[in-house]
């Protein structure tokens, strides 16, 4: 069965990379998919394969049934983009300003596709039944996940699997971890507010763009001071706004930052040691450091014995380099969601092309042929779970 599903795979590799390259020159933000996911459902209208549009928003869940009973099996991809201009000198560039893939789901769209319609044509050989979860807005807490959760795609699953594409590892290589291998992302927002007045008199202001240093300055020990440091935290302040003239001493200042954590006592900590620096910060300045702390995904936490099934799966497909336990990642991703509700495992397929730029970069893209290796390894799984 699997030397079916890999020839079928193999064969339909052009057109994998047809609808990723198409998918790369029409890319839609989180929550505004309303195109691709069109693109999807004519994907599987022509197939004849059964699906739902509009799950939980924009996503869109197809189902495959075989002609035995088995156990129902959950391949997730996701098909957001995100607000950057492609700055790639590739036939396949954004066509949209300010729009595109850099993160890959792309290609991990097109990979759920052709694998779809690989099960579509092995159907009459096929135990069980299979869901293909296109996911909208991964990109952009609260995320797509949940709402399609509340909406049933998950609705008498026993397992899922999904994989992310990597552009800094190895072409072809599949990694994995068990427990915790994305972390939980956070958001802050912090408002100074302090007393401006005229340059030439500090005396009789609450500098806001001081005081706001010193609260950046001050967060710098959280983590080195309160976390234990055989546990994991980050703590990135990315936005610094205050302005004003050249001869103004600022009245407010605003920060925004993201808090990166795997455990939840470690994350609850973050969130009230970050409230209490701003407390310290305020008290000793006199101002007033108002602190909106918006949680975001939970980690993304694999199930040992789905991880350990897919390791030993993947060291058998065909084209797969190397299996590597890897470690995690400080990324965030709402699979977290998924694999809160039913068992199963996340891992990454490396992607990494001549030229490897991280993700969420301008110049970002792919080993293309890494959509075959994730394909091939999410179908393995998915059919060896009926055993």
């Amino acid at each position: 069965m699997n030397e079916q599903l890999y020839a079928l795979l193999d064969g339909s590799f052009d057109d994998m990379v047809a609808i990723r390259r198409y998918l790369h020159q029409h890319p839609e933000v989180s929550f505004h998919e309303t195109e691709t996911a069109k693109y999807i459902q004519k994907f599987y209208e022509e197939l004849g394969v059964d699906f739902r549009s509009g799950v939980g928003g924009n996503g869109v869940v197809a189902r495959i049934e075989g002609k035995r009973p088995g156990k129902t099996v959950a391949l997730r991809a996701d098909f957001d983009a995100l607000p950057i201009q492609d700055q790639k000198d590739v036939p396949y560039k954004s066509t949209v300003p300010g729009v595109m893939h850099a993160c890959g789901h792309d290609g991990h769209t097109a990979a759920l596709l052709q694998l779809a319609k690989a099960f579509h044509e092995m159907k009459d050989d096929l135990a069980g039944t299979y869901i293909f979860i296109h996911q909208h807005a991964e990109e952009y807490a609260p995320g797509g996940a949940i709402s399609m959760i509340e909406d049933g795609c998950l609705d008498g699953v026993d397992v899922i699997f999904g994989t992310h594409l990597w552009s800094l590892m190895e072409a072809n290589t599949v990694q994995y971890v068990s427990g915790p291998i994305m972390a939980a992302a956070d958001r802050i927002e912090i408002t100074v507010q302090g007393a401006g007045g005229h340059g030439a008199s500090p005396h009789q202001t609450k500098d806001a763009i001081v005081i706001a240093s010193q609260f950046v300055t001050n967060l710098q020990q959280l983590v080195s001071r309160r976390v234990d440091p055989l546990e994991s935290a980050v703590v990135t302040i990315g936005s610094f706004m205050s302005d004003n003239a050249f001869n103004i001493i600022a009245d407010k200042a605003e920060l925004l930052g993201t808090v990166r954590t795997f455990s939840p006592a470690i994350r609850d900590l973050m969130e009230m040691e970050i409230q209490r620096i701003a407390d310290g910060t305020a008290l000793m300045h006199d101002a007033v450091i108002d602190v909106t702390y918006t949680r975001g995904y939970p980690a993304v936490v694999n199930h040992e014995k789905e991880t350990e099934f897919l390791r030993d799966i993947a060291q058998e497909v065909p084209g797969v380099k190397a299996v590597i336990e890897t470690v995690p990642q400080m990324g965030g991703e709402d699979f977290a969601y998924y694999l809160e509700k039913v068992p199963g495992t996340f891992f990454f397929t490396g992607a990494q092309p001549e030229k490897a730029y991280p993700h969420h970069h301008p110049m970002f893209d792919f080993d293309e042929s890494a959509m075959l290796t994730a394909a091939k390894t999410l179908g393995a799984a998915a059919l060896r779970s009926q055993e």
